[in-house]
């Protein structure tokens, strides 16, 4: 009997201690902690959706950090999901809550948080969304993933969801504070394992107005996606292009006066001469750190609109910005490609020569490939051939998936599709032509490029193409 009421006791205390705990990292009250208990639900994940994170978290992705673009992506989602949604029920923006996103970052928490202000979810869609695959064919799925043979084949990634897992590329655990306009009540997504996950109704209330907050609790070894910096080239690398704002909070140094203490300066010999020089203004001054909400993507990806739209100097600025310099560029092709695959692309002929043009080790391009403006990859040789290597510019297109990594782009048809469209004669060429129908700018093409294009030319059949640019006048 004793032996029991010790075990009981044990079992009580450590019960106890969890709650105080909870507490603790949560900032709940007791009363808050009550109400997790009382409307808490425990769901085990389903065997394929435990079996998806496996393939995900050690074999899907290539790096860890794309886990801040699949996040971004989905809630950019959300975001178009409430806007779409509005035009027939205008009442779900009446709130005047701007749409954006958000992210923060708690090296004191280790935590790092994706806001958005999109749909949200009900308690039903929370379970049903991030706890099953409710899709016909998921197996199939997952066994052409676990097959080597058929790893090229990916066109189901992406259908699923699957992005949303990736957070567990990073995190141990991962807590999802939802509220959708669809329910008067915020609930909470919470998962610290590939078995099981729990979903309650928020004991803080409506924190949110309407959106999705993303709580990562990161993994040791993980803190480099606590740094601002870090977090800020992530974000205008992979999102830039992204329709909706993106904000990080960051910091940065302001220069204020120093509070002046009033008692003290009443204690002052009035009689004393205070001679306010350059070096006692100086004094008077103190720097101070300031948090604020600072917008990382405002860079326009004018290739989604009508050539016909844009003028000669936007292509120009988008340019300066794409080159990171101030001079235009020699030429530039803006054209949509249909057929096997739809992809949008705008190229630019830079003013200079790359110095590593003729590098034959290097396979990275100055061409990058986008998802529906979303960042994939720069290295995909297969389609800008080494002696194109020169082009500047962007290739976008909704046909590819987005949950891919570079080596999987690389095997799938529809990439091999998209490298015929680009190497069409007419595509390249005509943007290539126009720098010699101007002699101001041919000139300069010739004698910036002659040498160079010889070289080339001893390296590749593609005379007939280029042999017009290696005259020097």
């Amino acid at each position: 009997m004793k032996l029991i009421f010790a075990s009981l006791v044990a079992l009580l205390a450590c019960a106890a201690f969890s709650s105080v705990a909870l507490a603790q990292e949560g900032g709940y009250t007791a009363e808050e902690l009550q109400r997790i208990s009382s409307t808490k639900e425990s769901h085990h994940f389903e065997a394929e959706v435990h079996k998806l994170m496996d393939i995900i978290i050690n074999s899907l992705y290539s790096t860890s950090e794309i886990f801040l673009r699949e996040l971004i992506s989905n809630a950019s989602d959300a975001l178009d999901k409430l806007r779409y949604f509005a035009i027939s029920n205008k009442d779900l923006l009446k709130d005047d809550i701007p749409l954006d996103i958000k992210i923060k970052a708690d090296p004191e928490a280790n935590t790092l948080t994706i806001f958005d202000t999109g749909i949200g979810m009900t308690k039903e869609e929370l379970v049903q969304n991030l706890g099953t695959i409710a899709r016909s064919g998921t197996m199939n799925f997952i066994k052409n993933l676990q097959n080597s043979e058929n790893a090229g084949d990916i066109g189901q990634i992406g259908q699923f969801g699957v992005g949303f897992y990736s957070a567990f590329l990073v995190a141990d655990r991962v807590t999802v504070h939802t509220k959708s306009p669809l329910s008067d009540k915020q609930y909470v997504w919470e998962a610290d394992s590939q078995q099981s996950f729990s979903v309650y109704e928020d004991p803080k209330g409506n924190t949110l107005g309407r959106g999705t907050a993303i709580v990562l609790h990161l993994k040791e070894g993980e803190e480099e996606y606590l740094e601002e910096n870090r977090l800020q080239t992530l974000v205008k690398q992979y999102s830039q292009f992204i329709d909706f704002p993106i904000y990080l909070w960051a910091s940065h140094e302001e220069t204020v006066e120093k509070e002046i203490d009033e008692n003290s300066d009443e204690e002052a010999d009035d009689s004393m001469d205070i001679e306010e020089d350059e070096e006692s203004e100086e004094e008077e001054l103190s720097t101070i750190v300031v948090h604020d909400w600072e917008r990382m993507n405002n860079l326009k990806p004018i290739w989604t609109r009508k050539a016909s739209d844009i003028e000669e100097e936007e292509y120009n600025e988008f340019f300066h910005a794409l080159s990171k310099g101030v001079d235009d560029p020699m030429a530039y092709t803006h054209f949509k490609a249909e057929g096997d695959i739809n992809f949008k692309a705008l190229l630019f002929v830079p003013p200079r020569a790359p110095h590593n043009l003729l590098d034959t080790v290097d396979n990275t391009r100055d061409v990058k490939l986008y998802v529906k403006r979303v960042f994939i990859t720069d290295d995909f040789a297969e389609v800008i051939p080494r002696y194109l290597s020169f082009l500047k510019g962007v290739i976008d297109s909704d046909d590819l998936q987005l949950n891919v990594s570079r080596e999987m782009l690389q095997q799938t048809k529809l990439l091999k599709a998209m490298q015929k469209k680009v190497h069409d004669y007419s595509c390249i060429s005509q943007m290539i032509f126009e720098v010699r129908a101007f002699c101001k700018w041919g000139n300069k093409f010739s004698k910036s490029w002659s040498v160079l294009l010889r070289r080339i030319l001893s390296f590749y059949e593609t005379k007939f193409f280029l042999m017009p640019f290696t005259r020097v006048a």
